[in-house]
């Protein structure tokens, strides 16, 4: 996850990159939900636009819950977004009347609007995102450099990697996913504690440092209380430091999804980087990624699906390794296989088999790039540009800054 990226880490090596920082402020990052589809203005559910500022969409929805005095299960989300930047999203609440939030004030939050529906909003019922991204101190000559890799990903589309965002605050959360995929419960703990090269905080340095020594009641009384799954851990395995199982327990299921998935996210990563210079380009036996669905076939003959791909009506597509995944077919498969074996892993899974919540999918290698813009804004850069869902502005600005 932190080795050094080379030219060949990229699609477009052969372009310099812009360098600078981003997010430095909320207001240098901007996103926006395309909406699947739009509230029909009756139904028991509550569509709630949010604008939120410097919180993720887990926190919006405990916030929320709270303040409504309800499960934070039963409100829907269609897409998570993590925490830096202002984001204008979605939810869905039940059996609630939109006067309910007239004069309400939460942290972070701002309601925009409140239309009724017939259905709880789902993970991936939004058509894509928006994004206006400003770049910070970038060297001269970005904004030329930037169009130039722009005109390259639009053509032959933005690696489809989840990238750093996707492994948490410390980079491990892949980590925490293996150890609970593969039953190992102590070492999903230690990876959730983390590590103190990790961290910048000075307490919460001291807090790892006392779990380590095995002084868990420091720890517990150490950590911030915004570590909410590292406290309600530590405060189960201080009553019963012998069952870290029974620590777990405190996982709240979607952290728990999201770590597995998390998992499953790393592997993809390393399948297109294998593929970083050809993502454009099908190989016999790949599982070919419909854009216009999200189905799959298999390519029997890579030189006759080849228009299809150059007009990018089909991608070749990657794993997310789980009990139902879709196998591809010659080196394809084997490549994948090989993937899972350097996990100590088979594609039958861990010893007991793949968890429930790790099912499986394909995922296309390459994803389309729309509406991208760059603009000079004295010393920064402004990019804007739109994803469907399920991608990364990362993926978009590591080409384009060439920094990580």
């Amino acid at each position: 996850m932190n080795s050094q990226p080379t030219a060949n880490s990229y699609l477009t090596g052969d372009i310099p990159g812009s360098g600078g920082v981003i997010k430095e402020s909320a207001e240098d990052f901007l996103v926006e939900e395309i909406p699947l589809y739009q509230p029909t203005g009756e139904g028991e559910h509550l569509y709630v636009e949010i604008e939120k500022r410097g919180i993720t969409t887990l926190e919006a929805i405990r916030r929320i819950a709270r303040v409504l005095a309800i499960q934070e299960r039963d409100i829907g989300y269609a897409g998570m977004k993590d925490a830096k930047g202002i984001t204008r999203q979605t939810l869905s609440i039940p059996r609630v009347k939109p006067e309910q939030f007239t004069g309400v004030e939460i942290p972070g939050i701002r309601i925009l609007s409140a239309i009724r529906h017939r259905n709880k909003l789902k993970l991936g019922h939004l058509a894509g995102n928006r994004f206006r991204l400003v770049i910070r101190g970038v060297a001269a000559g970005a904004a030329e450099r930037a169009k130039a890799v722009l005109g390259i990903l639009a053509k032959r589309g933005v690696p489809n990697i989840f990238g750093p965002q996707r492994y948490g605050i410390q980079g491990n959360s892949h980590l925490i996913g293996r150890a609970l995929l593969c039953g190992d419960h102590q070492g999903a703990i230690d990876s959730i504690i983390g590590d103190t090269s990790a961290i910048t905080d000075e307490r919460w340095q001291a807090a790892i440092e006392a779990y380590r020594r095995g002084e868990l009641a420091t720890s517990l009384g150490l950590f911030p209380n915004s570590c909410r799954t590292e406290r309600d851990i530590l405060q189960r395995l201080a009553d019963r430091p012998d069952k870290p199982d029974k620590a777990l327990h405190a996982l709240n299921p979607r952290m728990k999804s999201l770590y597995l998935s998390a998992w499953q996210s790393a592997l993809f990563d390393k399948m297109v980087r294998q593929r970083i210079n050809a993502l454009d380009q099908l190989e016999t036996g790949d599982l070919a990624w419909k854009h216009v669905n999200g189905a799959c076939f298999l390519v029997e003959d890579a030189a006759t699906e080849a228009p299809r791909a150059a007009a990018f009506e089909i991608s070749p597509s990657g794993p997310l390794f789980g009990a139902s995944m879709t196998w591809p077919g010659g080196e394809v498969k084997l490549r994948e296989e090989q993937a899972l074996a350097a996990e100590g892993l088979t594609p039958a899974g861990p010893a007991n088999g793949w968890p429930q919540r790790v099912e499986g999918a394909r995922r296309p290698l390459r994803v389309p790039l729309l509406d991208c813009s760059s603009t000079a804004d004295g010393p920064d850069l402004v990019v804007g540009f739109t994803l469907p869902k399920g991608s990364y502005a990362t993926a978009v600005l590591r080409e384009v800054m060439k920094d990580w």
